[in-house]
């Protein structure tokens, strides 16, 4: 098992730290529930991870990216390394396990686009501490987490740890970290800045509270400094303890929301990392979402910087 890469000397804008998946997205009449049945229509696979899916995201927008995971040394990492790289990311942190599978999701995508996923994580929950470079991410300016379906979670928390106070931190926790309880984020919120999570998981999170602004406050105490909440086509709320934010979803035809909050995130995180405003940061991040969702799978609508510059000058300055 070895690091992708030497040390590296340039300085980037985000590093994610999440898992790598290789998706297969079904389309489906509809999504069966118990003893219920539903046929496929078609079948399109894709290269993601919560966190992979963001950082392509930034990538596109034009800022310098890297990224830290596992993959195997089969078909399916093959192909997650090359879409990484073929995308301007750098793979100096991807670690290779020679044994193994790659992660993968199996999707079913309904005709109104909603979703459900089946995770089988294959060496994603097998990363070890002591494989990964710390000086890869001595030179980035955020830290991305996203979540491991297994024992991984302990290798970010030590991982936090480690990292120096001046890198930023932003998490999507995502369901699989949000059912885990709050006890068991302890330590990941301590060291978190930015905080992305979607309206379910914050009830999840937060069950005892039962007004949303005390919810919001019981998180922004573990030191966040800022806090958002995704609410999918009813936009997002935003906060950063002391202004609050709740700003509408662009209207566009949704094919599928894989990916949606990802997207979010990556027009969110560009709007920090380009010296914006919470509230214009969020409105970014709603106005990638809404690219997103045009189009099937996680990354194939995420815009480029150029894109949108040239069709709408406004929304990315």
């Amino acid at each position: 098992m070895t690091i992708g890469c030497d040390v590296i000397s340039i300085i980037l804008d985000a590093v994610g730290f999440g898992a790598l998946n290789l998706d297969k997205l079904y389309r489906v009449n509809k999504i069966a529930g118990e003893d219920e049945e539903a046929y496929i229509t078609n079948v399109h696979e894709s290269c993601g991870g919560s966190a992979a899916n963001t950082i392509i995201g930034l990538a596109r927008l034009g800022l310098s990216t890297g990224f830290l995971g596992k993959v195997a040394r089969d078909r399916s990492g093959q192909l997650l390394l090359e879409n990484l790289e073929n995308e301007g990311v750098d793979t100096g942190g991807v670690i290779k396990k020679s044994k193994g599978r790659s992660g993968t999701v199996q999707g079913f995508v309904d005709l109104e686009g909603q979703r459900a996923l089946y995770v089988d994580p294959g060496v994603n929950d097998d990363i070890k501490s002591k494989e990964i470079n710390l000086e890869y991410i001595s030179n980035t300016r955020l830290i991305h987490l996203t979540s491991f379906v297994g024992k991984s979670i302990q290798v970010q928390k030590e991982f936090l740890e480690s990292i120096p106070e001046s890198v930023t931190v932003s998490m999507d926790p995502g369901m699989i970290y949000a059912e885990k309880g709050i006890k068991t984020l302890e330590k990941l919120l301590e060291r978190t800045d930015i905080l992305l999570l979607n309206q379910k998981e914050l009830e999840i999170l937060m069950p005892h509270q039962e007004k949303e602004e005390d919810k919001m406050k019981a998180l922004l105490d573990f030191g966040l400094e800022i806090l958002v909440i995704k609410q999918g086509q009813n936009g997002c709320t935003v906060t950063d303890g002391d202004e609050l934010y709740c700003l509408d979803a662009f209207k566009v035809k949704c094919q599928d929301t894989t990916g949606a909050g990802d997207a979010f995130n990556t027009g969110f995180l560009y709007g920090y990392l380009t010296g914006k405003s919470i509230k214009r940061s969020a409105n970014m991040g709603n106005y990638v979402a809404s690219y997103c969702v045009k189009m099937p799978g996680a990354i194939s609508g995420l815009p480029f910087l150029s894109q949108i510059i040239s069709k709408y000058p406004d929304k990315m300055h």
